[in-house]
Parts: C-alpha cells; sequence; structure tokens
C-alpha cells in the first residue's frame, strides 16, 4: 500500500512543479482580498468625521481637517508602496504587510471603541461643556489612524499591478482590471452602508468589529495563495536608471549622435532594440559610447537602449496624464457640490426615511459597478464583434471624459430648476440629483480602468506597480485641485456662499464643462500623437484612432 500512496505524491508533486504560477486560478485569491480590504477602509474612513466628533469631543472643523488629512494621504500612500514594491520587495511582500499593518490599526480602532479609559467621557446631554482628550487617548487614535492609512494604502493599487502580473495576455489583464474596479465598489458601497449604517445605528464597536473581521479574512485568504502567485523579482530601484538616462544626456550633450547601431551601449536586456526612436534625440546620448566614458558599467556616463528607451515612455505618457488629472478634478468638485445640493434638497423617500446627504457616493459606486459588468460582458463584446477591434485604452478614457462633461452640464440644468423652485418655496426632491450621478458613474466605469490599463501596459515593467498607482495619485492631486479651485472661485465669485440657495452654483457647473471641452480637446491631440507601445491585439487598428 505504501507503494502507490508514495507514487501518488510523487506524481502530485511533479504536477504541483509542472504547473505555471499565476493565471485565473488566483484570481478567487486577488478578488477576496481587495473586497475585505475595500469594505475595511470605507467603513471606516467614510464615518471618520462622526467618530471623531462622537467618541473624542472633537470639534467639527478639527475633525474636518483630520479626516481631509486621512484621505488626502490614502490618495498619495499607494505611490510610495509602488515604489517599494517596485525597487526593492516586490508587491506580493509589500500586499502581506499592508494587510498586517492594516489590521493591526483596525483592530486598535476596535479596541479604542470598547475601552472608555482610551477615549474621553461622553458630553453631558445638553451641555457645551466636553471634556477634551488626553494626550495619550490622541496619541493612541493617531497611531490607529497611520497603521490603518497605510495599510489601506498599502493595498488599494498594488494589488491591482499583483493581479495583472498574473496574466501574459493584454486582454487578459484588461478584463482583470474591469473586476478589479468592481470589487473595488463593491466594498465601498458595502461599508458606505452596511458598515456605515451600524455604526450609527448599533455601535462603534459592532462596526469596527466588522472591519476587523473582513481585514481578517483578508490577510489570511492573500496569505493562504501565495504558493500559487506570480511573484516579480525587483532589481533595485527603476528610478535609479531613469534618472542616470537624464544624467548621461546632459554630461554628454555636445556629443554628436550617430546613426550606427554599433556606437551604442546594447546591454542585457534580450528584447531590447538595436538603436534608440528618433523622438526625444537629444537623450540618446545617454546610450552612445563615447572615448571619455571609460567602463560601460558607469551608469552616470553610459546607459543601455532600453534604458533610454523607457525613460522616453515615461516622457510621451506624461501629456495624457495630465489631461487625465484636468477631467478628474472637476468629478471630484462636482461630487462635493452634489452634497451641499443634496442638503437643501427634499430627501426624504416615503415617510419614514431621509436620504443622508453624504451616501449621495453610493450612487455613483453602483452605477460604475453595473456598467463596469456591461461593459466588459456586453458593450466590449458587442463593439468588437461589430467593429473587429477592441477598444483601446485611450478610447475607454475618452469615452469616459466625455460622459463627465454630459454629467455636469446636466448638473448645471439641475441646479437652475433647483434655484427656480427656491424661489417659489417648494424646495427640489433629491432625486432630481440622481441622473448627472449615474453618468458621473457611468463615465467612471469606462475612464477609471482604461487609466490603469493604459499605464500599466504603456510603462516600463520595472515600474508598473508605480503605473497602476498613478491613477490613485491623480486622485489625490484632484482633491487637493478642487479644494484650490472652490477657495479661488469663493473669493472672485459671489457664485459659492455658505448658502448656496444665494449663490449660483449652476455657473459653476457651466464653467466646468467648458474647461472639460478645452480638456478634451487637449487630450484628443495627445492621443492623436500617442502610439502604443505594448498593445497587443491592436496591431489590425491605427494607433491614431482614437475618436470616442
Amino acid at each position: 500500500m505504501a507503494g502507490p500512496v508514495s507514487g501518488d505524491t510523487e506524481a502530485q508533486r511533479a504536477g504541483d512543479l509542472s504547473r505555471k504560477p499565476g493565471g485565473w486560478i488566483t484570481f478567487p485569491f486577488m478578488m477576496a482580498t481587495l473586497l475585505g480590504m475595500s469594505i475595511t477602509s470605507f467603513g471606516w474612513v467614510l464615518n471618520l468625521i462622526v467618530f471623531l466628533i462622537e467618541e473624542f469631543n472633537i470639534k467639527n472643523i478639527a475633525a474636518a481637517q483630520i479626516s481631509n488629512i486621512v484621505n488626502g494621504c490614502l490618495s498619495m500612500l499607494p505611490v510610495v508602496a509602488a515604489i517599494l514594491a517596485d525597487s526593492f520587495f516586490g508587491n506580493i511582500l509589500v500586499i502581506s504587510a499592508s494587510t498586517f499593518i492594516s489590521l493591526t490599526g483596525i483592530f486598535l480602532l476596535t479596541l479604542i471603541a470598547y475601552l472608555d479609559l482610551l477615549k474621553p467621557r461622553p458630553c453631558a446631554t445638553g451641555s457645551a461643556l466636553c471634556q477634551s482628550p488626553s494626550e495619550l487617548q490622541l496619541g493612541i487614535l493617531y497611531t490607529a489612524l497611520v497603521l490603518v492609512t497605510t495599510g489601506a494604502g498599502g493595498t488599494r493599487f498594488t494589488l491591482a499591478s499583483a493581479g495583472a502580473n498574473q496574466y501574459d495576455k493584454p486582454k487578459d489583464q484588461g478584463s482583470f482590471f474591469n473586476w478589479y474596479f468592481l470589487t473595488l465598489y463593491a466594498g465601498a458601497i458595502t461599508g458606505a452602508t452596511a458598515i456605515v449604517y451600524t455604526q450609527d445605528n448599533a455601535s462603534w464597536k459592532l462596526g469596527f468589529s466588522l472591519c476587523a473581521a473582513a481585514n481578517f479574512v483578508s490577510f489570511v485568504v492573500f496569505v493562504c495563495g501565495k504558493r500559487l502567485y506570480k511573484h516579480d523579482k525587483p532589481m533595485g530601484s527603476p528610478f535609479k536608471s531613469l534618472i542616470s538616462v537624464v544624467v548621461a544626456a546632459t554630461v554628454k550633450r555636445k556629443a554628436a549622435i550617430s546613426s550606427k547601431e554599433e556606437d551604442y551601449h546594447q546591454g542585457l536586456a534580450k528584447t531590447s532594440p538595436e538603436m534608440p526612436s528618433k523622438s526625444y534625440r537629444f537623450l540618446n546620448r545617454a546610450a552612445l559610447k563615447t572615448e571619455e566614458d571609460g567602463s560601460v558599467n558607469n551608469i552616470w556616463r553610459v546607459c543601455s537602449v532600453q534604458e533610454v528607451e523607457d525613460f522616453k515612455a515615461i516622457l510621451r505618457l506624461l501629456p495624457l496624464w495630465l489631461a487625465i488629472i484636468f477631467v478628474s478634478t472637476p468629478m471630484v468638485m462636482q461630487t462635493s457640490l452634489m452634497v451641499l445640493q443634496a442638503l437643501v434638497t427634499d430627501r426624504g423617500l416615503g415617510p419614514h426615511f431621509k436620504v443622508p446627504a453624504g451616501s449621495l457616493q453610493v450612487i455613483v459606486m453602483t452605477s460604475a459597478s453595473t456598467f463596469i459588468i456591461m461593459n466588459n460582458w456586453l458593450f466590449y463584446p458587442m463593439y468588437q464583434k461589430l467593429t473587429h477591434k477592441r477598444l483601446t485604452p485611450l478610447q475607454k478614457v475618452g469615452i469616459g471624459q466625455v460622459l463627465t462633461i454630459l454629467s455636469m452640464a446636466i448638473s448645471a440644468v439641475v441646479e437652475a430648476k433647483r434655484l427656480r423652485t427656491v424661489e417659489n418655496g417648494h424646495p427640489m426632491s433629491v432625486l432630481w440629483l440622481f441622473p448627472p450621478l449615474v453618468i458621473v458613474g457611468i463615465g467612471e466605469a469606462f475612464q477609471f480602468p482604461g487609466n490603469i490599463e493604459l499605464f500599466y501596459g504603456e510603462f516600463p515593467e520595472s515600474v508598473r506597480n508605480t503605473a497602476t498607482s498613478l491613477t490613485s495619485l491623480v486622485i489625490g492631486i484632484s482633491f487637493y485641485l478642487s479644494t484650490a479651485l472652490i477657495g479661488l472661485l469663493q473669493r472672485t465669485t459671489k457664485w459659492l456662499p455658505n448658502d448656496i440657495n444665494s449663490g449660483r452654483v449652476d455657473n459653476v457647473y457651466w464653467v466646468l464643462v467648458v474647461a472639460g471641452v478645452l480638456n478634451f480637446g487637449y487630450f484628443l491631440v495627445c492621443s492623436w500623437f500617442y502610439t502604443y507601445r505594448n498593445l497587443e491585439g491592436h496591431d489590425e487598428q491605427d494607433p491614431k484612432d482614437v475618436s470616442t
């Protein structure tokens, strides 16, 4: 009996060794991890202001400032995590560490909710005098916030690149990105509804406990799938080689550019191009071999042709990245203005339910989730069947931009109607705000997956984690730019007073429409001159065909 068992074991081991790591077998592990982490992060951050006010007696403005800092860090930290993954540790290790760090932080928040000694005494009923939190209590609170923010930032977009790395075909990678955003939105909706409702109507203890449970499941699932993943191998900081291109080209700026292949350093990459491309020709000097260089191992004097081409690839994407920032800023601004509009509408739906103004974002998430599914299973296959072409990432982004402009135009019309109802003394129903929010969500369903697909596919392989995190960086920058733009409009116009019933928010939307149209024109020009590097499956399509 021992013989067959031993033989089966050996055969099983041989099968395990022959199985190629990665592929769709890793999909459920990645999605379960993302779902749990999304429920966790959105579950605590969306209600953070209320928690600080109710449980820590922190004043409203101070609580809002803390929340703004946390939200900004949540958008910026993915870039830091991506650089660490690309340069030193690989994304699998970064995700494992980040989920554990987040688990530590949410456990500490749960502990704060359970133990009265970790927070100040509640304010007396009807009294304006409240006990301020002690330095120790604030220290523990801020430690918990740092941990959960770091953990969430370290997983949110690193998971996107880690998941895409499991597939070899761009078509599969694009499909994964659609599922990634669908799962992200599903987790966000769950956190924004079920978790926030539990915190408000049951207890903070139970709400944070549910977040901790979701985080724990994410950590366990991701670690359990570790042996199935395709692990990337970081080769040191890729940014060092990118910087060396600029330095080497500057040092040899007076050298004559050669047209001979043997005059350029090829490096060790098997797929390295033999000659530098003609675009950005001044950078070609970085790969040019001269008598003054000495050893080719001096990276500050000689770079490979592949390193030069990688740097050029990033330069070509920068104009498109700016266009995405300029369209994302109005989207963030529109979301804030919608909350202000909702506060002065009739939010009653039936005799017993009132729509929370802060929950309007759920409409965007639900719409985006629905259309990601429809795009993946209906619209994209139908388009490919009719045209025998697949939509390129730039086309998806372009469609999203058009829909964003349309949503702002509808918002302007709705706000003009709302102002007329104010004059008549009959508040407008909050349902009028739903159509533009639905269109915003449809635009996100095209734009965000298209952004990540573009950056992941076109950035050099050594910085792909950083590439996928750029979408998060865009959101972070847009968050701060929208704040600055609102402040500018308040100082220069009378459109945004504290009481928007006395202002002209519709004019603000029309300004955003004009800015969106101009930005879309700029995006089309950039797209027209852009040629894809790594997008297989579009060879039959003119790379300049980016019309939407």
